[in-house]
């Protein structure tokens, strides 16, 4: 039997869905095709009347219809004051039909930031929050004890957008019945558990403490340039974009956008610090060894680094 998918935008700028098209082993046909999935419902794939559509979704909501796997893209629009009335449709709050598709799907994955963690809107009058978090905090639309049929809590996938190999590699595994394990923010860990800087290029840079203070030179952009890197788990240097590359590989810092708070209320291209010491640092280490460390690593550093030698 093919595993049935529905694919609905909440709070969206659609970038997730786009993400998706650039999928290339497989690409987003070969992957419905290769796996057997049946795409009941995807607003940029399928051509159904309105009428087709209202239909399908009173039979799913009815169990007339199985659903196997519900994606959602994009935050649960809550504004004004909890009524979700900024996001309608012809039923209702599109809140509470998601609530309800929810509640039949053996899955339910939340594909980008700010379906997992609220986003963009999360501090505005829109009240946008996520599926089974709000930032940090679950709760969410559903709930903090939500489970889908299939006995998992929401799968979240956050990325701006998310990585296309993270969404193919997820309903990948599971149109195969293959377990996905999941992380504390109920991330998969075989995608969320490394660092972002663990595959950096710029990596030895940040070892010795040879920094970047303005764009276009050679160094660690951990301690100036705002870079979340060493901070946030994520794929993007382990799954590259377009095969080849990731914004620290070129020269950007990494925004983080993977992290419940993104995005953050302060800049992203300038490092908080206190007497140049970064505020937030890599986790689990404590403030008085990073400074005895970095003090004695940045006295170390190779010539070739100091003097920006490389073709990084």
């Amino acid at each position: 039997m093919p595993k049935t998918l529905y694919w609905i935008q909440g709070g969206s700028c659609g970038g997730d869905t786009w993400s998706l098209m650039n999928a290339d082993t497989p690409d987003p046909v070969e992957l419905f095709e290769a796996f057997d999935i049946d795409v009941l419902w995807h607003h940029a794939l399928s051509a159904t009347s309105a009428a087709e559509l209202a239909t399908l979704n009173r039979r799913i909501l009815s169990g007339d219809q199985p659903l196997d796997i519900l994606c959602v893209e994009g935050s649960v629009i809550n504004g004004p004051e909890g009524t979700g009335r900024f996001d309608m449709l012809p039923g209702g709050p599109r809140k509470d039909f998601l609530y309800e598709l929810a509640q039949r799907a053996q899955v339910v994955l939340a594909v980008g930031t700010c379906a997992s963690f609220g986003g963009i809107g999360a501090d505005s009058e829109t009240m946008a929050g996520g599926l089974q978090f709000n930032k940090w905090e679950m709760g969410g639309l559903l709930g903090q004890t939500f489970l889908s049929g299939g006995g998992y809590p929401v799968i979240n996938l956050p990325g701006c957008p998310c990585h296309c190999d993270v969404v193919v590699g997820t309903l990948s595994a599971l149109a195969a019945d293959v377990s996905v394990n999941l992380g504390h923010y109920h991330t998969p860990t075989d995608w969320y558990g490394v660092m972002v800087h663990q595959g950096c290029t710029r990596n030895e840079y940040h070892e010795y403490r040879v920094e970047e203070k303005c764009f276009g030179e050679r160094g660690c952009l951990f301690f100036y340039m705002g870079c979340h890197g060493p901070l946030v788990t994520g794929p993007c240097n382990k799954a590259l974009w377009n095969r080849r590359s990731s914004k620290t590989r070129v020269g950007v810092p990494c925004f983080g956008c993977t992290r419940p708070d993104f995005p953050q209320q302060y800049p992203f291209f300038e490092t908080r610090n206190i007497e140049g010491i970064p505020i937030e640092l890599p986790d689990g280490v404590s403030r008085a060894h990073y400074m005895a460390y970095k003090g004695m690593a940045a006295a170390a550093a190779p010539k070739r680094l100091m003097e920006r030698k490389t073709s990084i």
